[in-house]
C-alpha cells in the first residue's frame, strides 16, 4: 500500500466487516476493554479547594495532537460544568465540525496533572499508559472517521459522536511491544511529513509576498527598466515614471453603491441578476454571484445594476481589518450595500485600476478606521482623494499584459505547492490508518538519527 511497507506475512479474517483482514498474532477488542471512558470526577474531589487546574476549551486542542494546557482555573471553578481529564488521557472532540476536523490530544503537562475540559470533548484512559499514543492514532486514523461520523447524532452543526460508541467501538489490538513500536512509526513519519508541509507552506507565503510586491511594482514603476523617473514627493510613493500623472479616484472614475433588496419579499429573489456581497469576494474576476436577484428588484428597489467592467471594492466588514477585497465586473451585476464599484473614465483602464488597487492593499488599509459600533470602514471622502499613479491608456494596457504573464507562472508555481501539500496530507492520513490496521508492517522499522521526531531528540 504506501511506498516501501511490507505487509504481514500472515492474515485472519477479523470479522469486522469495516476491518478487513489483521495480521493472524493480532487480538481483537473494543476501547472498553483497554481503556476507560469518561474517568470519574471523584479521584479529584478530595483535593483543596483552592487546587488549580489546566483549563482546556475546544481551542486549546489542535487538530494534529497539538494541546495548550496553559490557561488556568482552581478546582470549584470548574469541578461542576467541565470535563474531568489527568495527564495520559487522551481526548477527542465529539461535535461536528471539530471531530472531522480531527481535533483532539493526549494530555500532558496538565496544572498538578488535571485539566478540565470543554464537555465537547470524550476523554479516553488508557490501562497501560505506554498505549496513549497508539490509542490516540487508532481514535484518529480514517476507519474510526468513517464509522463514527456515520453513527453521529442530532441534526445540523449539532451531531455528536456518542461516548458509548466509542467505548463499543472494535478495535485491531496487536502485542504491547508491537504498540509501542507502530505508535513510534507513526509519530516519527508524521512529524517528517509534517515538516515538509511546513516548508512548503512557508514557500508558498513567500511566493504570495512576491507575488504582492511584482503587482505594486507594475503600478508604481511599470515594467521599463529604462524610463526617465521623477520624484512623486509621496514618501511611499517614491520615485515614478516621469511621463505618469499623479490623479485621484474622484477624477478617473465614478461611484456607485449598493443595497439589499427587501428579503420579505419573494419577488425580488432567486432571478437571474448577480447580487454580488463581500462573501462572493475571492477571486479577482466575478460573473456570478452565490445569491440572484431578479428584474422586479432592479426597478422597486434602491438597487442599481452595474456594467462589466467596473471594479467592485469591499468597504465595509471587518474584513478590512487585514485585508481589502477588489474584483473586475466581467458581467451585469448588483452588489449590497458593504460594498462600492468604481466606474473608469477613459483615461483609465478596468482591469489596470484592480491590480493599482490590489498594489496599494497596505495605503489603503491604512485609511480603514473604526466607525462608532467597531465595524471596519473605507469612507468615500478619504478614499476617493488617495493618490493614484497613472500611466497612459496604452501602457495600462502593456503593464496589464505583462503583469498578468508574470502572475500566472507565479500562481501556477503556488498551485503546483498546494497540490504538493493536499498529496502530503493524503500520505500522512493513509499511513497512519495502514500502520494502526496492520495493513502495513513496522516491526522491523528503525528511526534514523535525521529523521527522529522532536520528542525522541529531546530524550
Amino acid at each position: 500500500m504506501v511506498g516501501k511497507y511490507k505487509p504481514y506475512p500472515e492474515y485472519k479474517n477479523s470479522e469486522i466487516e469495516w476491518l478487513g483482514d489483521v495480521p493472524t498474532h493480532w487480538e481483537i477488542c473494543r476501547v472498553k476493554n483497554v481503556a476507560t471512558i469518561n474517568p470519574s470526577k471523584s479521584e479529584v474531589r478530595g483535593l483543596p479547594v483552592d487546587s488549580q487546574v489546566s483549563f482546556i476549551p475546544m481551542d486549546a486542542i489542535g487538530e494534529k495532537g497539538e494541546l495548550d494546557a496553559s490557561r488556568v482555573k482552581t478546582l470549584p471553578e470548574v469541578l461542576a460544568g467541565y470535563t474531568y481529564v489527568a495527564d495520559g488521557d487522551i481526548m477527542i472532540a465529539k461535535i461536528t465540525p471539530c471531530f472531522e476536523n480531527g481535533k483532539g490530544a493526549i494530555a500532558k503537562n496538565l496544572i498538578n496533572g488535571i485539566g478540565f475540559a470543554t464537555t465537547e470533548v470524550i476523554p479516553i484512559r488508557p490501562e497501560r499508559p505506554a498505549d496513549a499514543n497508539f490509542l490516540f492514532y487508532a481514535l484518529n486514523c480514517n476507519p474510526f472517521k468513517f464509522i463514527a461520523e456515520s453513527s453521529m447524532y442530532g441534526a445540523g452543526g449539532q451531531k455528536r459522536v456518542a461516548d458509548s460508541f466509542v467505548a463499543e467501538y472494535h478495535l485491531s489490538f496487536p502485542p504491547e511491544s508491537e504498540r509501542v513500536q507502530i505508535a513510534n512509526f507513526i509519530d516519527n513519519e508524521t512529524t517528517r511529513i509534517d515538516n515538509l508541509i511546513e516548508k512548503q507552506q512557508q514557500f508558498i507565503q513567500l511566493l504570495k509576498e512576491k507575488r504582492q510586491a511584482v503587482i505594486s511594482h507594475a503600478v508604481t514603476k511599470g515594467f521599463n527598466s529604462k524610463v526617465k523617473m521623477q520624484d512623486s514627493g509621496i514618501e511611499w510613493l517614491g520615485d515614478v515614471p516621469a511621463h505618469w500623472e499623479l490623479s485621484q479616484p474622484r477624477y478617473v472614475c465614478s461611484f456607485v453603491g449598493g443595497g439589499t433588496p427587501t428579503k420579505e419579499n419573494s419577488a425580488f429573489w432567486e432571478g437571474d441578476i448577480p447580487w454580488v456581497s463581500p462573501k462572493d469576494m475571492k477571486q479577482d474576476y466575478i460573473s456570478n454571484a452565490q445569491d440572484n436577484i431578479t428584474p422586479a428588484a432592479l426597478s422597486q428597489s434602491a438597487v442599481k445594476l452595474i456594467s462589466a467592467g467596473a471594479v467592485l471594492i469591499v468597504v465595509r466588514g471587518m474584513i478590512l481589518d487585514h485585508s481589502v477585497p477588489v474584483a473586475l465586473s466581467e458581467v451585469k451585476l448588483t452588489i449590497n450595500q458593504d460594498m462600492k464599484a468604481l466606474i473608469p473614465n477613459a483615461k483609465l483602464d478596468g482591469e489596470y485600476l484592480l491590480y493599482c488597487l490590489k498594489g496599494m492593499r497596505d495605503n489603503i488599509l491604512d485609511l480603514v478606521e473604526s466607525s462608532a459600533h467597531g465595524t471596519k470602514c473605507l469612507r468615500t471622502e478619504q478614499f476617493d482623494r488617495m493618490l493614484l499613479p497613472l500611466p497612459p491608456l496604452n501602457e495600462q494596457l502593456n503593464i496589464i499584459t505583462q503583469l498578468k504573464d508574470t502572475l500566472s507562472r507565479l500562481d501556477k508555481l503556488i498551485l503546483n505547492t498546494e497540490l504538493m501539500i493536499e498529496l502530503a496530507i493524503e500520505r500522512r492520513t493513509a499511513l497512519i490508518s495502514a500502520a494502526i490496521t496492520g495493513k502495513i508492517n513496522v516491526r522491523d522499522w528503525a528511526a534514523s538519527k535525521t529523521n527522529q521526531t522532536n520528542k525522541e531528540v529531546a530524550a
